[in-house]
């Protein structure tokens, strides 16, 4: 019987010992409204209690999510992939860089002939300027572009991007046969400030949501 079904059989019996005490004798009212009280008492009582079997049924249809091994092979797979490819697109950049800046300056690199011309030497010079395309801001804000693109800006796979950048230039001093010219260099700080500065505003935006 639901509660609602026990209160308004309650209700009803009351009604009915009231009714039987005005045509009864007092003392017997009097006892028929103690049965009554009892009557509530317990029946207001009731309260509700799953069962031990629902309890169980109910756990035992909680889903529960496995790791897929092959998903996850294959996750880590491409993450790799994506860094080798921007370590391999830093030490080619660099290294053109670096001829660029040979070219503008007159200088031979390593197993590098060298022949300008008066042209080409001024193309050079216009291309590793401060606003030129092989410049240190276009040059590092190339290198940032293809690492967030290949991380999705995501920030663990940022991290890794990171790695990446610092394997393909150190790649990009070893094909140079020396340290790679000053504007490469600049262009590694440049690189890593931006890493660093994207760094701090994740860290940001996450504490901030945690507030």
């Amino acid at each position: 019987m639901s509660v609602n079904g026990v209160t308004d059989s309650v209700s009803s019996n009351y009604s009915g010992y009231t009714n039987y005490s005005q045509s009864t004798e007092t003392k017997t009212a009097e006892k028929a409204a103690t049965d009554t009280a009892v009557s509530e008492k317990k029946d207001t009582g009731v309260v509700y209690e799953a069962s031990k079997d629902a309890t169980k049924t109910n756990a035992s249809t909680k889903k529960t999510s496995k790791a897929d091994p092959a998903l996850i092979a294959k996750l880590k797979q491409d993450a790799n992939q994506r860094a080798q490819q921007l370590q391999s697109i830093v030490e080619q950049l660099m290294t053109k860089q670096g001829k660029t800046y040979n070219k503008a300056n007159g200088l031979k690199g390593l197993y590098e002939s060298l022949e300008v011309d008066a042209a080409t030497k001024a193309q050079a010079q216009a291309d590793i300027a401060d606003d030129g395309y092989w410049g240190v801001d276009q040059t590092s804000s190339r290198i940032f572009d293809f690492a967030m693109a290949l991380s999705g800006g995501d920030p663990d796979q940022m991290e890794k991007m990171r790695d990446a950048f610092l394997k393909g230039y150190k790649q990009a001093e070893k094909a140079w046969g020396d340290s790679l010219p000053d504007i490469s260099k600049r262009t590694y700080d440049a690189v890593i400030e931006k890493f660093d500065n994207y760094k701090k505003e994740n860290t940001s935006n996450v504490t901030e949501s945690q507030v």
